[in-house]
């Protein structure tokens, strides 16, 4: 069953993947998508009760789910309660994980239904800005904008990516994807992971427990981690006072990875560089929050990973975890629902 706003073709992709799958999918008890792959919907949609009626009878109905109807926990939880052939559930975001846990489901339900994440698909998307972000500071795209607003010609040095350290906190596939475009740039790769395990992205693997002395020499870096109880504040006061003064700070992972107040301390009294930000805690981020006016800071309402060819990208990876299902082979980001990561 077909849970989230996608586009016909896609569906009929989905179709063909398999031969004698049944897609349920009927757009009209869908939301209209806000923007090009979006899975949320317009806000206010409501179906009538010949809809709802509808909708329950494809759930009862239902043994997988593409999406997770309002990408919502309470979408989620309501949902599951009224599928009980239900058996695996395909999230459109790499952090579905904490859907899963918000909507505090019982055992039972965790046990019967395998989840699914699209991790993966975005790690493109989240190193472009990565170093969309870096690039700003790094070559002061605001004082260029002030030659430009002046029609002035001052010349000034501009700095470099060639030849500076990255540090890139968790080497999953976002971590990779920054990795990858980091050594594109000449920059040196250190990698921070759960383990020292090399990594073939990184010129060097530390673990995450021992990384202080990394994160002392880095010039940037970059949380790629998701939100879980594991990694809430991992990057703590005493991990940002251990930055250089010269250092930007990047979070393309989960707000909740980093204290926010101690991070704009550091913004504001110019211990850091800068900080290149896509994620915040809470979000929304809210309007009389400092990192909305803060010079040194590049940031994006969580958008940074949306792209109009997203949908493109999770529908090939569900279609291959749609095959490994019907078969019994092991699935593709599959959520620990005990760390829910």
């Amino acid at each position: 069953m077909i849970a989230s706003p996608l586009e016909a073709h896609l569906v009929d992709r989905i179709a063909a993947a398999l031969t004698g799958v049944d897609v349920l999918f009927d757009p009209e008890l869908l939301p209209a998508p806000r923007y090009p792959s979006d899975h949320r919907g317009v806000d206010g949609f409501r179906r009538d009760a010949a809809g709802e009626a509808r909708w329950n009878e494809m759930l009862g109905r239902a043994e997988a789910l593409f999406g997770i109807p309002g990408d919502s926990a309470a979408g989620l939880q309501v949902t599951i309660s009224r599928a009980p052939a239900l058996r695996w559930v395909h999230g459109t975001t790499a952090g579905a994980g904490e859907l899963v846990s918000a909507a505090q489901l019982a055992p039972a339900d965790l046990a019967r239904v395998i989840f699914t994440t699209s991790a993966g698909v975005h790690g493109g998307m989240l190193a472009e800005f990565t170093f969309y972000g870096l690039l700003a500071l790094r070559k002061d795209a605001q004082r260029l904008e002030r030659i430009r607003a002046e029609r002035g010609w001052d010349h000034f040095a501009m700095e470099e990516l060639d030849g500076s350290t990255i540090a890139v906190v968790g080497m999953g596939s976002i971590g990779e994807a920054v990795a990858i475009r980091a050594r594109a740039f000449g920059m040196h790769v250190i990698g921070v992971a759960r383990t020292a395990q090399p990594n073939p992205a990184a010129d060097e693997t530390v673990a995450i427990d021992a990384a202080t002395e990394a994160y002392q020499r880095a010039d940037a870096i970059v949380v790629t981690l998701p939100g879980t109880e594991a990694t809430r504040h991992l990057i703590d006061r005493a991990t940002i006072e251990a930055f250089k003064p010269s250092a930007v700070f990047v979070n393309v992972g989960r707000g909740m990875v980093v204290d926010q107040a101690a991070l704009v301390d550091a913004l504001v009294s110019g211990a850091i560089r800068g900080a290149v930000l896509d994620v915040f805690s809470p979000e929304p981020l809210p309007p009389d929050n400092p990192l909305w006016t803060l010079p040194n800071v590049v940031l994006s309402p969580h958008t940074a990973a949306l792209s109009v060819r997203e949908n493109q990208r999770i529908v090939e990876l569900f279609c291959d975890n749609l095959r490994r299902f019907a078969v019994g082979e092991p699935m593709r980001n599959v959520i620990n629902v005990s760390e829910f990561y």
